[in-house]
């Protein structure tokens, strides 16, 4: 992935994460034949949009804040900090796939951030 892609990564992430703007996301950089690895999504852009919008754009005092991105060849990361009322916080690491300069597979890991931990290392 080249430094535009790169540039492009960035941008899909800050409308997605930071704006929490679903669709505008996804048309900026999805491709039609998206991959879902998360169990509980469908394949293709709408299926995700249509799932992720209510975590997102939906719930207005939900926050997601960038950790760090990864890009390494076709392969993209973002590790996050998700944050949202009533709720304890979670990490989590958003994996994508590139081709032809589209995201055309993600994967996910969730792991929440617990009260208590048996050293004081930060999860961020």
């Amino acid at each position: 992935m080249g430094a535009d892609h790169h540039a492009a990564f960035e941008a899909f992430v800050d409308l997605f994460y930071t704006q929490k703007r679903v669709r505008d996301a996804f048309d900026l950089l999805v491709a039609d034949d998206y991959r879902q690895h998360n169990p509980d999504i469908a394949d293709g852009p709408a299926a995700a949009i249509e799932a992720l919008t209510p975590k997102f754009d939906g719930s207005p005092d939900a926050r997601f804040e960038i950790q760090r991105i990864i890009v390494d060849g076709d392969l993209a990361m973002v590790h996050v900090k998700a944050s949202r009322p009533g709720a304890p916080d979670a990490a989590v690491a958003d994996i994508y796939r590139f081709e032809n300069g589209r995201i055309v597979e993600h994967w996910d890991v969730l792991q929440q951030v617990p009260v208590h931990a048996v050293h004081d290392h930060p999860m961020f």
